[in-house]
C-alpha cells in the first residue's frame, strides 16, 4: 500500500511537472523569439550605432500618486568597449562616458563629475555598474553583445500582439514576461530588424510603475571621434563619489517630481 502510495505520488509529480513544463513552452511562442534574436543579430553585428531616445516615465511623489516625467537622450556605441549617453528633460541631466577602462558621469546642472574605473568590455561593465554602483539603463539589455541572452534569461512568456506603427516605421509589436516586469518590444519588420519603443511594466514594485522609450533616428555605420567618449573634467565642476552623483540626480528627479505635482 504505500509502495502503491509511493508510486501514485511519483507519477503525478511527474505528470505534473510534466504539465508545468509543457505550458511555460506554450506560452514561449517560438516565432516571438526568432524576432527578438534577429533583432539581437542586427544590434550584435553593428560595429557602431547611435540612436535617440524619447522616454515617459511614472514616478511617485509626495501625494502619493505617480505622475509623468519626459526625458530626451541620446546614445553612441563602439564596440566592445565604448558608450556615451546624453540625457535631459522634466527630472535630470546626466551625461555618461565609458571608454574602455573608465566610466565617467557628470551632473551639469549640479556642476559635479565622477569616474572610477572599469572593465575591458561594455558587457562586463554594464553588469559592474548596475552590480556595484546602483546605476541601471533601462536600454541596457540592447547594449550588450548578445541582447538575446540577456532578453531571454528566466523569460516566462514571449507572444506575437499583431504589427504596428512607431513613429510610421512598421514593427511586429511583441510582449514578454520576465519575473519582475512585463515588457514589450516594437521590432522594425524591414531588413533592420532594429527596435523602436519599449514599454516595461514594473510588477516587483509598488503601484506597478510603467515606462515607455521611443528610439529614433537610428544610424548602424556612424562616425564617431573618440574624444567623444571621455570626459574632460571642466574646471567648474567639483569631484564627488560615484555612489554620490548617482543619489545627487535621483533626489533631483524625486523633488521635482514632487514639486510639480504641487502647482
Amino acid at each position: 500500500m504505500k509502495i502503491l502510495s509511493f508510486l501514485s505520488l511519483s507519477t503525478f509529480l511527474l505528470v505534473a511537472t510534466s504539465a508545468l513544463h509543457a505550458e511555460t513552452s506554450a506560452r514561449l511562442d517560438p516565432n516571438a523569439l526568432t524576432l527578438l534574436k534577429r533583432m539581437s543579430a542586427t544590434l550584435s553585428q553593428a560595429k557602431s550605432f547611435t540612436f535617440y531616445t524619447d522616454s515617459i516615465l511614472e514616478m511617485p511623489c509626495a501625494t502619493g500618486q505617480f505622475i509623468t516625467v519626459v526625458s530626451k537622450g541620446f546614445v553612441a556605441v563602439q564596440r566592445p568597449n565604448k558608450i556615451r549617453a546624453i540625457y535631459e528633460g522634466d527630472a535630470h541631466a546626466f551625461d555618461f562616458f565609458y571608454d574602455g577602462s573608465s566610466v565617467m558621469a557628470a551632473a551639469p546642472r549640479e556642476q559635479v563629475y565622477s569616474t572610477t574605473k572599469a572593465p575591458d568590455t561594455i558587457d562586463e561593465m554594464l553588469t559592474g555598474l548596475r552590480k556595484e554602483i546602483g546605476i541601471h539603463f533601462h536600454i541596457a539589455p540592447l547594449l550588450f553583445s548578445n541582447s538575446y541572452e540577456h532578453l531571454t534569461r528566466n523569460l516566462q512568456s514571449a507572444v506575437i500582439i499583431g504589427p504596428s506603427f512607431v513613429n510610421g516605421v512598421p514593427c511586429d509589436h511583441l510582449a514578454f514576461r520576465s519575473p519582475g516586469v512585463n515588457w514589450e518590444l516594437w521590432i522594425a519588420s524591414g531588413k533592420n530588424a532594429l527596435p523602436y519603443r519599449l514599454a516595461a511594466t514594473f510588477t516587483d514594485k509598488p503601484n506597478l510603475p510603467r515606462k515607455l522609450i521611443d528610439l529614433s533616428g537610428w544610424n548602424l555605420h556612424p562616425w564617431l571621434r573618440g574624444s567623444l567618449f571621455s570626459l574632460k573634467h571642466p574646471k567648474a565642476f567639483q569631484e564627488i563619489p560615484f555612489t554620490a552623483i548617482v543619489k545627487d540626480v535621483r533626489q533631483e528627479a524625486s523633488q521635482q517630481a514632487t514639486q510639480g505635482a504641487r502647482h
